[in-house]
């Protein structure tokens, strides 16, 4: 009986044993896991590997240089200004770029981000003065799009492209009637007597109203002398709907002096630059920055505010 208990003990403890080593074994495979995966990322990040890859010289001879931008400028956009200017830079600055080429199609954006895109382009002209810079309009170029475009030295189209917009607008929506019809009280604490400046959910008060156009008209006064001096006497000022919003077709662009002439990137690059072969400077983000980026895009939809203001 007295062995049959201690036989019964031991084996239990042998049992206990065991199944310790597997846990440590378990926990032991699980840190030494989680150490590399640590060690990839770490070293993926110093890599670059899921990052914006810079270009370098990657043709022996002269060539193109082009860098797209597509949809809406925004700061999270597909149509990044920093992305946009990581890539004019990067191929302002290769050894062997005859001329560069912005490939747009966009119908606007922030008139801010627009500025500073428009900015930082005639910077990187000035700083590099032998290597022209050449905008190619595709399917569209209009508002803060076209507010950028005009800092290039020659701005091409297809005949059927969408040019212009040369205005400012700022949209919202008012409720307070269908808040009135359903008996739905607004109530609104402010300190600063302007602090619910055009609320959509109160009456609009007519100072306020006065207030948002002036500084409509004010940027678009800025929008105005920043075409003008981006394509000088090349306008036909004299048409009273130039500056009025409106869009015309490429063809009809070229009699406004909108754009400079018809062409796509490959005929611009074959018969203006002189340089055939045509390299993408384009940063393409990692996996990381699109999902970084998605994150922010998400968040900043829900905490957009109702009023808008965009250059069109």
């Amino acid at each position: 009986m007295q062995d049959n208990w201690e036989r019964e003990v031991l084996t239990n403890l042998l049992q206990a044993g065991l199944k310790e080593q597997r846990r440590a074994r378990r926990w032991n495979i699980f840190f030494k896991l989680l150490g590399f995966i640590t060690f990839f990322i770490v070293l993926a990040l110093l890599m670059g590997w899921f990052g914006n890859k810079e270009m370098e010289s990657v043709t022996t001879g002269p060539h193109t240089a082009m860098v797209t931008m597509r949809g809406e400028i925004s700061a999270d956009g597909e149509a990044n200004v920093d992305t946009v200017l990581d890539g004019l830079t990067q191929a302002f600055e290769d050894k062997n770029t005859k001329g560069v080429i912005l490939s747009v199609d966009s119908p606007g954006g922030s008139p801010v981000l627009a500025g500073q895109l428009h900015d930082e382009m005639e910077r990187l002209k000035a700083k590099h003065p032998g290597v022209p810079l050449y905008v190619v309009v595709g399917d569209i170029c209009a508002s803060g799009c076209y507010y950028a475009a005009v800092a290039a030295d020659r701005i091409y189209a297809d005949k059927a492209s969408i040019v212009g917009s040369i205005g400012v607008l700022m949209d919202g929506f008012g409720f307070t009637g269908v808040m009135e019809k359903f008996g739905v009280e607004r109530r609104l604490l402010t300190a600063g007597a302007h602090k619910g400046f055009l609320d959509p959910f109160s009456p609009q008060k007519p100072e306020e109203k006065a207030k948002a156009q002036a500084m409509l008209d004010e940027i678009h006064t800025q929008f105005i002398d920043t075409v003008k001096a981006g394509r000088g006497k090349k306008l036909a000022t004299d048409n009273p709907d130039l500056f009025s919003g409106l869009v015309w077709s490429g063809a009809s662009s070229i009699k406004l002096g909108l754009v400079d002439g018809l062409g796509s990137v490959d005929s611009v690059a074959r018969d203006v630059i002189k340089a055939e072969d045509v390299v993408d400077f384009t940063p393409q983000p990692g996996y990381f920055d699109r999902f970084a980026r998605r994150i922010g895009v998400e968040a900043a939809a829900k905490l957009a505010s109702e009023m808008k203001l965009t250059v069109h």
